[in-house]
């Protein structure tokens, strides 16, 4: 008879529709009995309509009665919350305290730095009023589900996300919401969506220090936060706010962000601080925290952003990136 990890290799390749994650990442499979040469599988039927369940049902069957020396398997479903599903190892917010200073695209570029490391991904775009992750990954499904739960939409790359637009009929209609409904649907979006298992979730938080900041910092289990920042003293002024907030919040922040530091000349590969002194090692003291990355100017980059294709962007600052976060994350543990 197998084991229980051949039963759950087994069952890593059925994927689960409209999401397309297995239902062993999506952290489904709740029980595996093994007797004699018959096997029962309990799965979670959360997300799932009736519909999905039988095709799940019919290809997770399919899959175990390939297994050597089975002779009979019986699937059932029980219900579970989305919470009792999820395991995520690492929540990361992104944040600053001025909008327009590049947090949605940290967030991606650091999601796409870490995806190609290996790492189970997600990325929950919790500025509700002003989302720009499904326009920059290409993602235009609307997530899946039912009334017991949402399924995220995958990007291209496998990279799982989350946002208003995607629920909204059109993707320029306006969100327009008060603080409190605005933290009730970043409440959801946390409580009420499969991710599964995850290495990360990246919160993409929208600007200032007020109610919707606040709610992810209060509600979600933080292992820190990124800060996202240009080089502009007004802009560096009001960002210090935020970094005062995730102080005051007994948050750790694991490391700042220079977006917009500089253009390099294409014809000669000159450097140009188009806005002025690099302010990194400056906010990397009043953050108290390492400069994990200056991204550019990159025309390229703007290009591939407003094409939805941004997970084409090969820029070793990427990997520059997931590498300086991944050791401040080892040097948080240590």
């Amino acid at each position: 008879m197998p084991f229980e990890e051949e039963v759950k290799e087994a069952l890593s390749q059925v994927l689960v529709p409209r999401v397309g994650r297995s239902l062993t990442r999506l952290n489904m499979i709740r029980a595996v009995e093994v007797a004699s040469d018959s096997l029962k599988v309990t799965l979670a039927s959360t997300a799932l309509d009736s519909a999905i369940q039988d095709w799940v049902q019919a290809k997770a069957g399919s899959a175990l009665e390939s297994l050597p020396a089975v002779k009979e398997v019986a699937i059932e479903f029980v219900e579970a919350k989305p919470q009792d599903i999820n395991q995520i190892d690492h929540i990361i917010a992104v944040m600053s305290g001025k909008g327009g200073v590049g947090k949605s695209l940290v967030a991606g570029l650091l999601a796409i730095g870490l995806n190609r490391q290996g790492y189970e991904v997600g990325v929950l775009d919790a500025d509700i009023t002003g989302p720009s992750i499904p326009k920059m990954f290409g993602a235009t499904a609307r997530p899946g589900g039912s009334d017991t739960g949402i399924l995220p939409v995958l990007s291209k790359s496998g990279i799982e996300i989350m946002s208003i637009n995607l629920l909204l009929p059109h993707e320029d209609d306006a969100v327009i919401w008060r603080g409190p409904l605005i933290g009730k649907a970043i409440q959801q979006f946390w409580q009420d969506v499969v991710w599964g298992k995850l290495d990360y979730l990246l919160v993409d938080l929208p600007p200032g220090t007020a109610d919707a900041p606040l709610t992810v910092m209060q509600m979600l289990p933080l292992s820190g936060v990124i800060i996202a920042f240009t080089p502009q003293e007004l802009t560096a002024m009001v960002v210090r706010k935020a970094v005062q907030m995730a102080h005051k919040m007994n948050i750790p922040i694991l490391g700042v962000v220079e977006n917009m530091s500089y253009f390099l000349l294409p014809d000669t590969g000159k450097r140009i601080d188009i806005f002025g002194r690099t302010k990194g090692e400056d906010m990397a003291l009043a953050a108290g925290a390492p400069l994990l990355e200056q991204l550019p100017l990159d025309p390229e980059l703007a290009r591939l952003c407003d094409g939805g294709e941004i997970e084409r962007y090969g820029s070793e600052v990427i990997n520059n990136l997931a590498q300086a976060f991944l050791q401040a994350m080892s040097a948080k543990a240590r």
